[in-house]
C-alpha cells in the first residue's frame, strides 16, 4: 500500500452528548449549536489541507461535522463500517445510575480482554473491529488518495486506533477523545504512526 496521511476526527457535540443520553449506531442525531461551532472551528484551522477524499460514517452527525469541507467540492463517501458501536437496547436512554453501572461493568470486561462480549442486543468490540477493518482496507486500497479525512465516533475511534497501531483491543481506553478532536495518523507504506493525539487546539477559539 502507498503512503497516506489520515486525519481522523470525532463528530461535533449533539444534544444527546450534552444530556448524557446513549447514542451508538442506532441513534441518528444532529449536531447542536456548539457542535456546529466546533465543526466551523475545525474547518477554519484545516481548510487548507489538500484532502483528496473525505469519509464519514452513515450517520448524519459525522456528515454535518465536515459539511464545510464538502461545500468546497471535496469528494466524500459514507461507509457504514465507520459507524459507532451499537449499544443495543441502551441506545436513546439516559445514563441512570443503573445504566452507568452496566456501562462500567462492560468496560471492565473489555479491559480484562473479554472483547467478544456483546452489549445486550448490540455489538462487541470484536465485531466493530471486523467492520472497521473492512472499511479501512477499502480506504487504504485507493492509491490516488494521499491525504484523507475520516469523521467518525468516539468508541469506534478507540477501536480503529488499536487496529492501525496493532495494539490489543483490551487497551482501547488508552485513547482519549472529545467532540471534534483530531487524531492525525501517517502510514509510511509499512506501518502507522500517530502525529497528533486527541488534538483540540482548534477549539480554543470557542472557550
Amino acid at each position: 500500500m502507498e503512503p497516506k496521511k489520515i486525519y481522523i476526527v470525532r463528530h461535533g457535540q449533539t444534544d444527546f452528548n450534552l444530556r448524557g443520553i446513549v447514542q451508538g449506531s442506532g441513534v441518528d442525531s444532529s449536531l447542536n449549536d456548539l457542535g456546529r461551532a466546533q465543526a466551523a472551528a475545525f474547518f477554519k484551522a484545516y481548510e487548507t489541507v489538500p484532502f483528496d477524499k473525505i469519509y464519514t460514517s452513515a450517520l448524519q452527525r459525522t456528515v454535518q461535522s465536515v459539511q464545510q469541507f464538502l461545500d468546497k467540492g471535496i469528494v466524500y463517501e459514507q461507509l457504514a463500517g465507520l459507524n459507532e458501536i451499537s449499544w443495543g437496547n441502551k441506545e436513546g436512554q439516559p445514563i441512570t445510575p443503573e445504566e452507568d453501572e452496566y456501562y462500567h461493568y462492560m468496560l471492565k470486561q473489555w479491559q480484562l480482554g473479554n472483547t467478544s462480549l456483546r452489549i445486550e442486543k448490540g455489538e462487541s468490540p470484536d465485531e466493530v473491529l471486523a467492520r472497521l477493518k473492512s472499511a479501512m482496507d477499502y480506504i487504504m486500497s485507493k492509491p490516488d488518495e494521499k491525504t484523507v479525512l475520516i469523521c467518525m465516533h468516539g468508541r469506534a475511534i478507540r477501536i480503529l486506533l488499536c487496529l492501525l497501531l496493532n495494539y490489543p483491543l483490551k487497551g482501547m481506553d488508552m485513547f482519549e477523545h472529545q467532540n471534534l478532536c483530531l487524531y492525525q495518523v501517517h502510514y509510511t507504506g509499512s506501518m502507522f504512526s500517530v502525529v497528533q493525539y486527541n488534538n483540540t487546539d482548534h477549539l480554543s477559539v470557542l472557550s
